[in-house]
């Protein structure tokens, strides 16, 4: 006696297959049945209210407000450009000649500042007082032309 070629998982995915198959000729005359062919303008027109939601009624038009088209800006406004501190002064607050880093703190803002060795211009050594220019870096602005005061 021969077994059956079908496994019990074929017989599952066949069940699945004709199941689907079904159910979407179901939603297709379910489809057919509601269509509206021919509705009215207004019942397929939708409307936007003052806060943004989507409504089925016409706004109020009392609470129409009235924009000067001249107002509008389409581009984004230039950004205006920050003024440079030129030269600051400050203390060498941390320095590791090992590593080639350290920290300096601004003498009016109180800020810290990272500085590398390829910023320097003079060697530098901690609680020495220094000149200073600011630099956009990576994570921030860093210290650089660093000259001993």
């Amino acid at each position: 006696m021969a077994k059956s070629q079908q496994t019990f998982n074929k017989k599952e995915k066949e069940k699945k297959r004709l199941k689907k198959r079904q159910d979407k000729l179901a939603k297709r005359e379910e489809r057919k049945a509601n269509a509206q062919k021919g509705a009215d303008l207004e019942d397929m027109l939708i409307y936007v209210d003052e806060n943004g939601h989507f409504t089925d009624t016409p706004p109020d038009p009392t609470k129409k407000k009235k924009i000067n088209a001249k107002n509008i800006e389409i581009s984004v406004p230039k950004k205006e450009e920050e003024e440079d501190p030129g030269e600051l002064t400050g203390k060498v607050s941390f320095f590791d000649d090992s590593k080639g880093f350290g920290f300096i703190i601004d003498s009016v803002s109180q800020e810290r500042f990272f500085v590398h060795v390829s910023g320097l211009i003079d060697e530098i050594m901690e609680g020495d007082k220094v000149m200073f220019e600011l630099e956009k870096g990576l994570k921030g602005m860093n210290a650089v032309r660093v000259k001993k005061i």
